[in-house]
């Protein structure tokens, strides 16, 4: 009798106005994105000079001309030609290089400074944006050149963890924790981490012993940012390297999102098919960046979102 006593009076105190906030509070989806120089994000915007961008032959600009490209992707220009920004996604991320980049998804958040390149991360905040009624917080935590082998090395695969492991752990804790000043328009907001996008694999086909043990040191990736998260069943989608002809990596990649324990929690999205013409894309050289080609990004980030959609209904 004195426990449901007990029980009766707990239920009926009354709740502070800060505990009422909390609950009031609208929450914010956010997503983990990381990986190496192509989750950074190489796609050129408008640059068209003869000799460096191949007189602007694949960049946004460019490919927006084709209807078919258009009719998919044609939103991101405006009335007045400017490029489009979402008011319902935001951008938190740390280049290499420059200063930090944080506001409304649009063009530039990638790793060059300026506002004339970008990753997957437009396609993909587009998706999100779409998809849920609430605000889209994207944290991008992402490095060139850098294996997962090594600089990525998680806890559960033994020996050093890499720094970029835990250098993406620290910057995504940085964005949480510093909301409400980056973001002054969601100041007060819960935040709810509903994915994790994994875009690397290119460096790893140069480290010895890499590809063999790539699902292994995936799989141990997504634990181990679960636990560190406290994200227990977070949703994973890995982005094949479909600009790197190696089938060893690209089934690595894959097996690591078909282990049992990931069942109905992650994806793999294939990509080599967005691969386009070197000679009709802006940096012919860089095989290892798409050569530049906004078409190929755009779809890279198309797909990667539209499977995340797929695991946030399951």
């Amino acid at each position: 009798m004195t426990t449901l006593i007990l029980s009766l009076l707990f239920l009926a105190a009354p709740i502070s106005a800060q505990e009422k906030d909390a609950m009031a509070a609208p929450t914010i989806k956010v997503f983990l994105l990381a990986g190496q120089s192509n989750m950074e994000g190489h796609a050129v915007a408008d640059l068209d000079h003869a000799e460096h961008y191949n007189g602007g032959r694949g960049t946004l600009h460019a490919v927006l001309e084709d209807e078919t490209v258009a009719k998919t992707y044609g939103h991101w220009l405006d009335r007045e030609g400017d490029w489009s920004i979402r008011d319902d996604v935001y951008v938190s991320y740390r280049p290499e290089r420059g200063p930090m980049k944080v506001g409304p998804l649009s063009i530039g958040y990638a790793v060059h400074q300026g506002e004339h390149h970008f990753g997957p991360e437009l396609e993909f905040g587009r998706v999100m944006g779409d998809h849920f009624e609430e605000p889209v917080l994207l944290v991008k935590t992402c490095w060139g050149g850098k294996s997962l082998m090594e600089d990525f090395r998680p806890p559960r695969s033994g020996g050093e963890v890499g720094p970029f492991y835990l250098k993406m752990i620290e910057e995504y804790r940085e964005a949480i924790a510093e909301l409400g000043t980056r973001f002054p328009e969601l100041k007060g907001m819960k935040t709810e981490l509903a994915g994790f996008v994994w875009f690397q694999g290119w460096n790893d086909m140069y480290v010895d012993g890499a590809l063999d043990a790539y699902a292994e040191n995936l799989s141990n990736l997504v634990k181990d940012v679960r636990e560190e998260l406290n994200a227990p069943a977070l949703p994973f989608v890995v982005g094949q390297t479909g600009n790197a002809d190696n089938q060893a990596l690209w089934e690595g990649q894959k097996a690591a999102t078909l282990r049992p324990e990931f069942k109905g929690q992650a994806m793999y999205v294939p990509t080599r098919s967005f691969l386009r013409d070197p000679e009709q894309s802006p940096n012919q050289g860089h095989a290892h960046h798409w050569f530049g080609n906004a078409e190929s990004y755009l779809r890279v980030g198309d797909g990667l979102g539209q499977a995340m959609v797929k695991l946030q209904t399951r």
